[in-house]
């Protein structure tokens, strides 16, 4: 391995942010943040602040633009920028996305009858895109008779989207424009009425309305207003196009009312009244609904009911709590019905002939991977489509034929310039944590690594929301590993990889054990002579920035490098603002601080709460100024108070993007080089150059 000394930078200096201190009382607990005037995005000083940090940042990785722009070319060069998705059908119609050669967005088609008939393009994202520095793509939904698509865009990375709708006969927009939309909309049977929510002020989807396509936008009929700020609201429609449904979900609790798709001036009516603690959904299959709720069931149990006699004592179980299996939901063909599980953490399907009983499952050989289930909108198959991947198996798109129980691959996504799969090897590991508890960690690395202690390795991690923490092929990772760089992700509690205990025993008043398996999980491959704390990196974003900061508070010793995204890491006084994303709906998650008990659990762990005077690791942090679920002043606030106070001349850095949100560019191109940034940083600080 070809390491190098780092140049330093001797005559650059970082900014230091003013004190104004704010005084912060509640449970009898007085807090002073200095750093609490960052939140305002109209002071001037606030941008003068994150520009001064964004060109002291520059300066000190200057040095590694060249590293930067290799790896750039490195991952370029990885994908085939011309490419085409698998086409699905739907009635008379094949459709599909593709991209060209130096265009960053998406272009969205489709064909008619036949894959070989003539192309429409649908929708250019790169037109959209044409003037602007941000362009996301929020809903994309065709009417029932594919003749009107309705479609929403994004221009600055806050997650309010301006929906539009296209004539696709004469390529005409109608005059109806609905901004501060979000992620939900469903067309009624008629072609001519959509359903849609808006969002309030802390970008929560709270009200349902209904439009009527050339109406007057102002006279919207407003369907459903959740009050509730634990709550918000999502519709969308059953693949037998016979309901729509509207979902009213908060962390531990939801509620679903549904709606005959051809009546829609009806009303909605609830199949099940919402009850704390209780969740469920719902899938349409002929006279009945089927149901996934954990209500006396942990891990969830499979439910059935007449469309006609919707109330619970009709309810039957058809498949019962399973301690040791989680069921992940359910999904219904015309003759099939399709039970997604997760069991020794890894997902897994069976398929159940609802005619005969007779069951098949989708099972996989590789000891680590990720499978979810493609687009399937026709209902009226026996094709399940499905996509799976695997740190070493590139995203590749399987067509499953339910009658027969054969598969075939669609497409393995190209990996260009010679990738050889045989040349790596995954592995599913499992290490005990303080309580005894086994913790899981996905682990990929070249052939021929051997475990002599100092091996580069880059750990992931996140563990919040119940969110199961994707095991997915990525042509960039092939950057690490290429230069003998051990890659793992840590499958901590908080998330669900082993049923919904683990996220349980990882929230509230356990949230703690999301930290202690990240650090178990680092001093299990210490131990075992993947890595030492001298060549162990860790990255994390959002809720997973959150782990970045509690790990680097506790253990600053057992880690070289941290890269921490969009970290969410003012957890007390944030969830304390109802105003914000991250408020009401949160105490779900980490307990209402206005009570003392979380109030001084949460104060414990609290990244920006928890910075002390001593030697923290080498550190890059990274923010959107746009972000809407966690502001940039996050991170702003947590580099001016670790540059105040920590007392090592370790590089720390703040990298805002002035134009984007939560997820960084939208941008293909830009998107990879703030990939390479990221990975210049920990390259740099880690010794590690260029390839073995």
């Amino acid at each position: 391995m070809n390491t190098h000394s780092r140049h330093l930078q001797t005559n650059v200096f970082p900014p230091v942010a003013k004190k104004q201190p704010q005084i912060l009382e509640l449970n009898g607990d007085r807090r002073i943040d200095n750093y609490f005037w960052m939140r305002d995005p109209e002071n001037p000083e606030v941008i003068a602040y994150l520009e001064a940090e964004n060109a002291y940042t520059d300066a000190m990785m200057e040095h590694t633009i060249d590293l930067q722009n290799e790896l750039y070319k490195e991952m370029l060069a990885r994908i085939k920028e011309t490419d085409l998705s698998v086409p699905y059908r739907k009635d008379n119609y094949y459709y599909y996305s593709r991209t060209e050669e130096g265009k960053a967005y998406p272009i969205y088609c489709r064909k008619k009858v036949s894959l070989e008939a003539e192309e429409e393009i649908l929708l250019d994202q790169n037109q959209l895109a044409n003037g602007y520095e941000f362009c996301d793509l929020g809903v994309l939904v065709i009417s029932p008779n594919h003749q009107i698509m309705a479609y929403s865009i994004d221009h600055t990375g806050a997650e309010r989207y301006t929906l539009f709708f296209l004539d696709l006969k004469s390529k005409k927009l109608y005059p109806d424009t609905i901004d501060n939309t979000y992620f939900s909309l469903v067309w009624a049977n008629d072609n001519k009425t959509v359903f849609y929510t808006q969002i309030d002020e802390a970008n929560r989807p709270f009200n349902l309305f209904r439009h009527t396509l050339g109406g007057n936008v102002a006279e919207d009929e407003l369907i459903y207003h959740e009050p509730d700020d634990a709550y918000h609201l999502y519709v969308d429609k059953s693949r037998s196009q016979a309901y729509i449904f509207l979902t009213i979900a908060g962390s531990i609790t939801s509620e679903v009312q549904y709606l005959k798709a051809d009546y829609a001036f009806c009303k909605f009516e609830v199949i099940a009244p919402r009850k704390t603690g209780v969740l469920y959904n719902v899938e349409h299959h002929s006279d009945y609904f089927y149901i996934v709720t954990n209500e006396e069931a942990t891990n969830f149990k499979l439910m059935r009911t007449s469309v006609a006699g919707i109330f619970k004592e009709n309810w039957k179980t058809i498949i019962p709590h399973r301690p040791d299996v989680r069921l992940s939901g359910v999904s219904a063909f015309v003759n099939h019905l399709v039970i997604y599980e997760r069991e020794g953490g890894l997902p897994r399907a069976r398929v159940q002939n609802l005619t005969t009983g007779a069951e098949s499952h989708i099972t996989f050989p590789e000891p680590t991977y990720e499978f979810e289930e493609g687009s399937n909108p026709e209902f009226n198959t026996n094709i399940l489509r499905f996509n799976y991947t695997s740190l070493v198996t590139p995203p590749s798109v399987f067509d499953y034929d339910m009658n027969t129980n054969q598969r075939e691959l669609k497409k393995e996504t190209e990996v260009l310039g010679g990738y050889d799969r045989t040349q790596y090897q995954s592995e599913w590991l499992m290490t005990s944590a303080a309580d005894r508890i086994k913790v899981p960690i996905s682990i990929v690395y070249r052939k021929g690594i051997k475990k002599i202690g100092k091996n580069p390795l880059f750990m992931l991690g996140y563990g919040s929301y119940g969110y199961s923490y994707p095991v997915t092929f990525a042509p960039d990772i092939l950057s690490l590993l290429d230069r003998g760089v051990v890659f793992a992700i840590a499958h901590v509690r908080g998330g669900e990889e082993m049923g919904r205990h683990w996220y349980e025993s990882g929230k509230f008043l356990y949230k703690k054990n999301t930290f202690s398996d990240f650090i178990t999980c680092a001093e299990y491959l210490i131990s075992r002579g993947w890595t030492d704390s001298e060549h162990l990196a860790i990255s994390g974003g959002s809720a997973g920035g959150l782990l970045m900061g509690a790990v680097m508070n506790m253990r600053p010793d057992l880690f070289k490098v941290v890269v921490a995204r969009v970290p969410f890491v003012d957890v007390l006084t944030t969830i304390l603002d109802t105003s914000l994303p991250l408020s009401v709906m949160e105490w779900e998650e980490w307990g209402n601080p206005n009570d003392k008990a979380y109030y001084e659990y949460i104060k414990s762990y609290s990244p920006y709460d928890n910075v002390e005077e001593k030697d923290y690791p080498y550190i890059l942090i990274t923010a959107g100024l746009n972000d809407s679920r966690v502001k940039y002043w996050e991170p702003a606030k947590l580099t001016a108070k670790l540059r105040n106070m920590k007392t090592d001349n370790n590089t720390l850095l703040l990298k805002t993007n002035m134009g984007a949100g939560h997820s960084g560019a939208s941008n293909r191109y830009e998107s990879l080089k703030e990939l390479a940034f990221e990975y210049a940083f920990v390259f740099d600080h880690l010794g590690v150059l260029k390839k073995d």
